[in-house]
């Protein structure tokens, strides 16, 4: 179908292009003048985020996912999104992109740390079990499994990529956060103010986010590779780590989805599956698939009681509801990504993949890193959380790999798999940024090459500053998922609306005067 948009494709959204970049820029430059300032700053916005938002975004993934779960189970889940009546691409490849993008970092350095610290210090809403006991080892992983779960992955698109779906292949709309907003504005988005508020605002976030994780890629690869092979942890071997991850990702995000990106996503699946058989086999194998069950079994039957648990702020605010505004922060940019790869596929399809799947293959892969933490750590005590506590996240996956067999070798193996994680996560997000600036599902090179670039400069300058300016950078994320989320919620009644539209033209539900028709034969 033709719009107003066809006849400005191809071109630059200029005021999105320089708001969102602008005001990137300018958080660095302010940080560079008074960092203090800025993380004072940054970190009352944060307190502010989760104190008056909190519980609204624990509602908001958890009705995300209702509603989701509802449609794909419902008939309304065999209807296909874009014109094609089959997808493109393999089934594995697509969930691939999906999976691993979404991850990132994550995929290593908290699915080894996150685990450890519940073990020992047990969630507030499980404050009857003693921490660094088996009882504890259940409810540490059923928080790692809410923290990356069900309803966190919904927000990457389960729901609004059908809304940003419906939009562009159907009614010829861009590939932009904006286009959220089409049930209300219609083709006015294309040209509303509003339009260009939510654009800049989920482009900042998810662009402040990949920065955030660029910056401490570089600072635990560089402490990685001082503990494997003796390399010094300095600002030149940092800054050095991010020049070579954004060389290889800008690379990458040219050749586009179908070759860089789906290709990488492929070989990280593919490696991650292979260090996990090894554990698997030659590691604890039995205690990590006995604590997976029994602490998944767990996740579900206390599922309403963490997604809900709101008696410790300060706890949330560190911990569950931190992953909950990144996930948020991401939502837009990540649905993005996969309305551009899911062309002709169905909404139980997207739903399966992107909240189930996803959640589920990053459930187990944290009982794997994690639950082998603590099998460690009970079996010796101190031998993983020591690391931990005195050396940040990378020393727990160091401390880990160092007692799986062939521990000599299996430290620099995840080395491996954390920089093909980032990569994909950088490449990926470069190229969704790309299309939030052009609207396009094919943005030009130059586009997503500068997106790449623009982060990787502005990790080393925050890098430069120390680890501060990186940690503000993360929190600001959270701050940004305060009107994120905001744009969200529409989809919680927008996408059933259109699920239940493009029933009808499919022919899956009966239009209403059948239905008239039908009652009075």
């Amino acid at each position: 179908m033709k719009s107003k948009w066809n006849l400005i494709k191809g071109s630059i959204d200029w005021p999105v292009f320089i708001i969102s970049g602008g005001l990137l820029v300018i958080f660095v430059l302010v940080s560079l003048i008074n960092l203090d300032a800025v993380t004072t700053m940054v970190n009352t916005g944060f307190d502010l985020s989760i104190k008056y938002f909190g519980a609204y975004w624990q509602i908001l993934l958890f009705f995300t996912f209702a509603v989701g779960l509802v449609l794909s189970v419902s008939r309304y889940g065999n209807v296909r999104l874009g014109t094609l009546t089959k997808p493109e691409g393999s089934f594995f490849k697509w969930a691939s992109v999906i999976v691993v993008s979404g991850l990132g970092a994550g995929g290593v350095f908290w699915a080894a740390a996150e685990p450890i610290y519940y073990f020992l210090e047990v969630p507030p809403m499980h404050s009857n079990i003693l921490p660094g006991t088996n009882e504890a080892i259940a409810p540490a992983l059923a928080q790692s499994y809410m923290s990356w779960g069900f309803t966190a992955w919904a927000v990457y698109g389960a729901i609004s990529a059908i809304i940003i779906m419906y939009a562009h292949y159907h009614k010829g709309m861009p590939l932009k956060p904006r286009t959220l907003l089409y049930p209300f504005l219609g083709e006015k988005i294309l040209t509303s103010k509003w339009g260009t508020l939510a654009d800049a605002i989920c482009i900042i976030g998810a662009a402040a986010g990949t920065v955030g994780t660029i910056g401490f890629f570089g600072l635990q690869v560089s402490y990685s590779a001082n503990q494997i092979i003796g390399l010094p942890d300095n600002t030149f071997v940092q800054v050095s780590v991010i020049v070579g991850l954004i060389v290889v990702a800008a690379i990458s995000t040219i050749t586009g989805i179908d070759k860089g990106i789906q290709w990488l996503s492929k070989v990280n699946v593919i490696l991650a599956v292979i260090i996990g058989v090894f554990i698997l086999v030659f590691g604890p194998g039995g205690f990590i698939i006995d604590s997976f069950i029994s602490s998944f079994g767990f996740y579900v039957s206390e599922f309403v009681n963490i997604s809900s648990f709101r008696q410790d702020e300060a706890w949330l605010s560190w911990w569950m509801l931190f992953f909950f505004g990144w996930f948020i922060g991401y939502g837009p940019m990540m649905a993005i990504l996969v309305a551009r790869i899911s062309e002709g596929r169905s909404i139980r399809e997207i739903f399966i993949v992107v909240s189930v799947v996803a959640s589920l293959t990053s459930n187990f892969w944290f009982t794997i890193l994690g639950g082998s933490g603590i099998f460690y750590e009970i079996n010796n005590a101190e031998s993983v959380s020591g690391p931990l506590f005195e050396n940040g996240l990378p020393a727990a996956i160091i401390a880990i790999a160092q007692q799986l067999p062939l521990g000599t070798i299996m430290p620099m193996i995840f080395l491996v798999l954390t920089i093909l994680f980032v990569i994909t996560t950088v490449d990926s997000m470069s190229y969704s940024l790309a299309m939030g600036v052009t609207g396009e599902g094919n943005p030009p090179n130059f586009v997503r090459v500068f997106w790449s670039v623009l982060m990787g400069v502005i990790s080393i300058i925050l890098i430069n500053l120390g680890t501060d300016g990186i940690s503000a950078l993360q929190s600001f994320v959270v701050i940004a998922a305060v009107p994120v989320s905001i744009l969200l919620l529409p989809s919680l009644w927008h996408a059933p609306q259109i699920a239940k539209i493009l029933a009808k033209e499919q022919g899956i539900t009966k239009s209403e005067s059948e239905e008239t028709e039908k009652k009075i034969v």
